[in-house]
C-alpha cells in the first residue's frame, strides 16, 4: 500500500507552497487507494507554536485533506535516542566540539583556498585529552552523521536518475544539536522508516537532503536497501519572482480563508501548478483525484492571482443551493435567486450584496445629465411592462431604437442604476427577480441629482 506524508514544521502559518505539497501527497495517495499521513516536525521547540499547529489543523480541515495517520515528533524523542545509540555503535555518529566561530573560520580558510565548504572531520582526530579539555570548558557536543564514500544513486519520479558523490560534494550533516535537539535530517528518516512511508513527495530544495537521508535510512535498516520512492517538485514563486516563505507570510492560507477563497478553488489551483494536464475545475475531491497525474507535473510556477480568482469564480458560478445552505451564512435567498446571482459572485459572502440588489437598498451611483435623462426614459417604458425573461431583450431593443444608443453606452448605465455594479449576473435573468417598483425607483431617483456631471 502506498503511504505518503505531509510533514510541516509549525514555525509559521503555512503558505501556498506548503499547501501544494499537502494537496499533491493527498491526491497521489488517494489515487493509489493508499494512506496519507500528517506528521508535525516540531522538534524546534523555540520556534514551534501551538497557534501555528491549531491553524494548520483548520487549514487541512478546510481543504478537505483528512489524514489516516498522525504523529508528532516531540512525542518520539525516546525513539530517536534509541536510534542515536545504534548509529554510535555502528560508528556512523560522532561527537563534535567545535564552536560556531571555529567552524566559520574553517569555512573561510577553505574558501580562501578555493576548496569546497565540506566539513573536514577534525572531530574524528581529537584526542581524549582534547575532549576532556573541551568538556571542562563547558562545551557540549553536536553530533554528525558520518557519510560513507559510496555513490548515492536514486530514481526521482520527476527528475529521473540522480547521482551524488558524498566525498566530493557533501558534508557530514549535523543531526543532533548541542542541546540534544534532533534535527529534521535524522528524525524525519526515523519516522519515514517506522511508519512505512513508501513515497516522499516534496520540494526540490530537499534533493541534497535525500542523498544524505538515503544513507541514514540504510544505516538504520542494517545496511539493507529501503524501498522508498522520491519525487522532488520544482518550487513556487510569488509574482515578484521570490520563493514563497512562511517567515514573510507569502500567500498564507489563513489569510486566503479570511478573504473568502473557496477551498476547492485552491485545491484545483494547487493541483494544476506546473502541470501539463488540462486544468480540472471541480467541487468534488474524488474527481480531482481521478484527474490528477503526478507525471505531468514537470515545472515550477509563479503564483498568479488572476488564475486563482478565475477558478474561484467558475467554482462559485456552479455551486449548488444545497452547498450554500450548508455554509454559515445568514441569508434568505431562494434557490431560484441563488441560481441567478451566483453568476455575479467573487466570494460566497457577496451574496448579501445581491440580496440587497433584489430586495433592499444599494448605494446609488452618480450619472451625467444625459445618462439621467436616458434612465428616466427607460423607467417610463418599463412602467407598463410585465417583468419576465423576455423583458430585458425588449427593453434593450426599445431603448436602442429610441435613443440610437448601443452596446456599452446603452447597457452600462442601466446595469449600474439597477444593481450598483459594473458587472454581475445576466440582466435578462436578474430583472424579473427584482420588484418592479424598486427598479423604477432606482431609475427615476436620478431626476433629483441630474445636475451631477460624473459618468
Amino acid at each position: 500500500m502506498f503511504i505518503t506524508r505531509f510533514a510541516p514544521s509549525p514555525t509559521g502559518y503555512i503558505h501556498l507552497g506548503n499547501a501544494r505539497i499537502a494537496v499533491i501527497n493527498w491526491l497521489f495517495a488517494k489515487k493509489a487507494h493508499g494512506k496519507f499521513m500528517l506528521r508535525l516536525d516540531d522538534t524546534d521547540t523555540e520556534r514551534s507554536k501551538q497557534e501555528y499547529i491549531d491553524c494548520l489543523y483548520e487549514d487541512l480541515e478546510w481543504l478537505g485533506l483528512h489524514y489516516d495517520i498522525f504523529a508528532r515528533q516531540s512525542d518520539r524523542v525516546e525513539r530517536y535516542k534509541e536510534c542515536q545509540q545504534k548509529l554510535i555503535d555502528l560508528g556512523r555518529l560522532y561527537a563534535c566540539y567545535e564552536t560556531p566561530e571555529e567552524l566559520d573560520l574553517n569555512r573561510k580558510m577553505q574558501q580562501a583556498k578555493k576548496e569546497p565548504p565540506i566539513y573536514n572531520r577534525a572531530a574524528l582526530k581529537a584526542t581524549n585529552k582534547q575532549i576532556d579539555m573541551w568538556k571542562a570548558e563547558g562545551r557540549r557536543p553536536h553530533w554528525r552523521f558520518r557519510l560513507n564514500d559510496a555513490e548515492v544513486k536514486f530514481h526521482d519520479l520527476l527528475k529521473g536518475v540522480l547521482l551524488f558523490y558524498p566525498s566530493q560534494n557533501l558534508s557530514d550533516p549535523v543531526v543532533i544539536k548541542e542541546d540534544g535537539t534532533f534535527l529534521y535530517t535524522m528524525s524525519s528518516v526515523i519516522d519515514d522508516l517506522d511508519f512505512g512511508i513508501t513515497h516522499i513527495i516534496r520540494g526540490e530544495d530537499h534533493v541534497t537532503n535525500t542523498a544524505i537521508q538515503i544513507q541514514l535510512l540504510e544505516a538504520l535498516n542494517n545496511s539493507q536497501h529501503v524501498n522508498i520512492t522520491f519525487a522532488h517538485l520544482a518550487l513556487l514563486f510569488d509574482q515578484s519572482g521570490q520563493p514563497l516563505s512562511k517567515r514573510l507570510g507569502s500567500f498564507c492560507l489563513k489569510n486566503l480563508r479570511h478573504d473568502g477563497i473557496e477551498p476547492m478553488a485552491l485545491n484545483c489551483f494547487l493541483a494544476s501548478l506546473g502541470s501539463s494536464s488540462q486544468l480540472c475545475i471541480t467541487q468534488d475531491m474524488l474527481k480531482l483525484v481521478q484527474h490528477f497525474d503526478l507525471d505531468k507535473i514537470r515545472g515550477g510556477a509563479r503564483i498568479e492571482d488572476k488564475t486563482l480568482y478565475s477558478i474561484q469564480r467558475k467554482i462559485l458560478h456552479t455551486m449548488s443551493f444545497n452547498c450554500l445552505s450548508r455554509r454559515n451564512i445568514t441569508t434568505t435567498v431562494t434557490q431560484q435567486e441563488w441560481e441567478v446571482i451566483r453568476e455575479g459572485l467573487d466570494k460566497v459572502s457577496d451574496v448579501t450584496y445581491w440580496i440587497d440588489v433584489l430586495h433592499g437598498e444599494i448605494v446609488q451611483p452618480e450619472f451625467s445629465c444625459e445618462d439621467a435623462a436616458f434612465l428616466r426614459l427607460a423607467a417610463n417604458w418599463l412602467i407598463n411592462q410585465e417583468l419576465n425573461e423576455n423583458t430585458w431583450d425588449l427593453f434593450v431593443v426599445y431603448l436602442k431604437n429610441t435613443t440610437h444608443r448601443s452596446g456599452y453606452n446603452l447597457v452600462h448605465p442601466l446595469r449600474l442604476a439597477i444593481t450598483g455594479r459594473d458587472n454581475g449576473p445576466e440582466m435578462k435573468r436578474l430583472l424579473p427577480l427584482i420588484d418592479k417598483q424598486l427598479i423604477l425607483h432606482r431609475l427615476m431617483i436620478h431626476q433629483t441629482n441630474s445636475f451631477n456631471t460624473k459618468v
